[in-house]
């Protein structure tokens, strides 16, 4: 290969794997048009089309396949040796794209940013917070964190911290003014403060369970928030009841701010969890990233998801 043939082929590749032009220039932290005329160029050099594409949707060309079967593999092996060689470096360096929750950033990562620089000084950690769900590896990042329940197949997941669960809480003056709800369902007779998750248009239906029954409560009331330290917020005022993690609001139960209720009907879950795809060879910077927050955490060795 001659100039930058490789990068064009790694280009098409990404086309594929992404199923857009706009997703694979996101990718690639190109233009869209950037790309567009590099696989054109590329096209014109083979002599064949390998893309048919339209406003909506691409495909590939038999020729398409037939390279895609070819040349996939053969990127795929020098990449994994590079990053093999650069593991052998005494100090990590790269970046690190890490894709997490605001209350996993506020966790593990916020308290010990200053550690982690003193650590590895040549890594740049660039977190993306964000409380959607989505493809880490789809969408671009080296890793993630996530709870039990959202752990994607074939990734390596470490333990960061013990399991957790959900409560329902609201202010003593609420409780006074409107009742005590004894059952989930007796939420649906409250003012309750609803969270939509980012990335989802409905609302988020407050999950209980009590000996091996299931309920789902789809509750209304007086707001609607995407971040839910807001509802907690809210709730401390009287303005309805909220549901968040249990050591979250802690704090304010502790000092008679807030009241739990339903506790016999919250039941615990999996975790928080570090999640990095599971490949040959796993970058030094994602290791380090790894080592770090389970030594901090004084947590297990990685397991498998699934």
């Amino acid at each position: 290969m001659r100039g930058n043939e490789y990068a064009d082929l790694r280009a098409f590749v990404t086309i594929v794997e992404q199923g857009s032009f706009t997703r694979a220039a996101k990718h690639l932290r190109v233009a869209p048009s950037t790309l567009s005329q590099t696989i054109r160029e590329l096209e014109e050099r083979l002599g064949v089309r390998l893309l048919n594409r339209t406003t909506r949707s691409i495909s590939l060309t038999d020729a398409g396949a037939h390279l895609l079967a070819r040349f996939k593999p053969a990127m795929e092996e020098m990449e994994a040796a590079v990053v093999a060689v650069r593991s052998f470096r005494d100090t990590p360096a790269g970046t690190v794209r890490l894709h997490l929750p605001r209350l996993a950033s506020a966790t593990f990562l916020e308290p010990v940013l200053g550690l982690f620089r003193e650590a590895y000084p040549d890594i740049v950690l660039d977190m993306t917070i964000d409380d959607a769900v989505i493809d880490i590896v789809k969408s671009g990042f080296d890793a993630g964190i996530r709870l039990g329940e959202f752990l994607e197949s074939n990734m390596v997941a470490i333990t960061l911290g013990g399991s957790v669960r959900q409560v329902a809480v609201a202010s003593p003056d609420y409780l006074a003014q409107h009742g005590r709800p004894t059952t989930p369902s007796d939420l649906l007779k409250h003012r309750c403060i609803n969270w939509r998750q980012p990335g989802t248009n409905g609302f988020y239906n407050w999950e209980f369970e009590k000996d091996g029954q299931d309920v789902a409560v789809a509750v209304d009331g007086p707001l609607v928030v995407s971040h839910r330290d807001v509802a907690i917020t809210a709730a401390v005022q009287g303005v309805g009841i909220a549901f968040w993690e249990e050591e979250q609001v802690r704090p304010l139960i502790e000092v008679g701010k807030l009241v739990p209720v339903l506790e016999d009907w919250s039941p615990r879950f999996p975790g928080w969890h570090l999640c990095y795809p599971r490949q040959r060879y796993t970058p030094a910077t994602v290791r380090a990233l790894a080592d770090f927050l389970r030594s901090s955490r004084g947590q297990q060795s990685p397991s498998d998801a699934h």
